[in-house]
């Protein structure tokens, strides 16, 4: 799996610290590349949003920013903020790396929360972009390691095709942030990262599995989930290897892929559900779901699939939700009957329930 965690913003925080080392004897006083910051302006915000995401995590903000922000001294110049950087960069990677798992705190894209994944993620990215910015206006060169561009991607950029080489991650990144073109995709005139989305629903919590997780699941890890006994089952493997197709190949929509099946209770993975693709063009999507043995027989699945599709359902577009089963396997039959489906045809090998809204 390609890690997210403490060790990538250490590890973004040193490269960003001896770039802009090299600079310190130029004027911080010109504007950063394409922003309305001056240099110096720009640097405070990078340690402003290192600090905050660290301050989002420890106060577990639900409902809003924690109300502070940091600001250099008067009279501070580049040295200066190159050691506010560290120093904050430090601590989101203390938090981090302290965080329970679970624990979600507010940001706003795209659906008010974040975990410390996304929030270590997402100060990478702020670091290595805005680095970029104040280098390019002072002109030096500033490429960071492909793999932290490639795991920011992975993390952050679901909807984005990969680059398919270590040399090509960090002008991927660049394009997805608007910054950069590449050849045959659009010029970016705005651009939103995504943070996993987590749905309530019930006795478990349904968690978005981003491609770098899913990445993992396939290839026989754990996704970074802690895992009930035989668990994850053979099905949630097979659809996080779709995700992860889908992400190479440039078709993976957010929200339309997998989630994990969490118990609340003690943040355990349960089993796999989700989305065979997006929507077709008449608005009909296909779902699936799996359990770990151990987890059958209780009730899981019906109140994960109830609570993912309501949501589903309350998209724009969305027409009507499928469920393709064996005749023979009637557990999951009534896994869809009791969260709300109906039988609307049969065939040969197959039965098929449908919710609408």
């Amino acid at each position: 799996m390609m890690p997210m965690g403490g060790d990538q913003i250490e590890e973004a925080v040193a490269y960003a610290a001896k770039v802009l080392r090299a600079t310190v004897g130029l004027d911080w006083s010109v504007k950063a590349g394409g922003l309305e910051w001056s240099c110096l302006e720009t640097a405070e915000h990078i340690a402003c949003d290192l600090v905050s995401y660290a301050g989002q995590l420890t106060g577990r903000a639900t409902d809003g920013w924690v109300p502070f922000e940091i600001a250099f001294d008067e009279g501070s110049g580049p040295d200066d903020a190159i050691r506010v950087i560290e120093s904050t960069g430090g601590l989101l990677s203390a938090v981090v790396r302290t965080t329970p798992p679970g624990v979600r705190a507010y940001h706003p894209y795209p659906h008010g929360s974040a975990d410390a994944v996304g929030f270590a993620a997402m100060g990478v990215a702020e670091v290595l972009l805005h680095t970029y910015d104040i280098a390019q206006a002072l002109g030096v060169d500033a490429e960071p390691p492909a793999a932290l561009c490639e795991a920011v991607l992975a993390w952050l950029f679901p909807q984005v095709q990969p680059a398919r080489t270590s040399a090509d991650q960090w002008a991927t990144l660049l394009w997805a942030t608007g910054r950069g073109t590449l050849p045959g995709r659009p010029r970016l005139d705005s651009w939103r990262w995504h943070n996993s989305l987590s749905i309530p629903a019930g006795r478990v919590v349904l968690r978005e599995v981003p491609p770098a997780a899913a990445a993992d699941l396939a290839a026989g890890g754990t996704g970074g989930f802690t895992w009930i006994e035989g668990g994850p089952f053979e099905g949630t493997r097979r659809a996080a290897e779709m995700v992860t197709k889908a992400y190479a190949s440039g078709v993976h929509r957010p929200e339309w892929g997998m989630f994990a099946l969490v118990r609340a209770e003690d943040e355990v993975a349960v089993g796999g559900m989700g989305f065979h693709g997006p929507p077709d063009e008449e608005g009909v999507a296909e779902v699936g779901y799996d359990l770990a043995v151990a987890a059958r027989g209780q009730g899981y699945a019906s109140e994960a699939l109830d609570a993912l599709s309501t949501l589903a359902l309350s998209r724009p577009g969305v027409t009507s939700l499928l469920a393709v089963i064996d005749p023979e396997n009637t557990p999951s039959q009534a896994v869809v009957t009791r969260a709300g489906y109906v039988r609307i045809s049969d065939r040969e090998n197959t039965r098929a329930y449908a919710r609408r809204p």
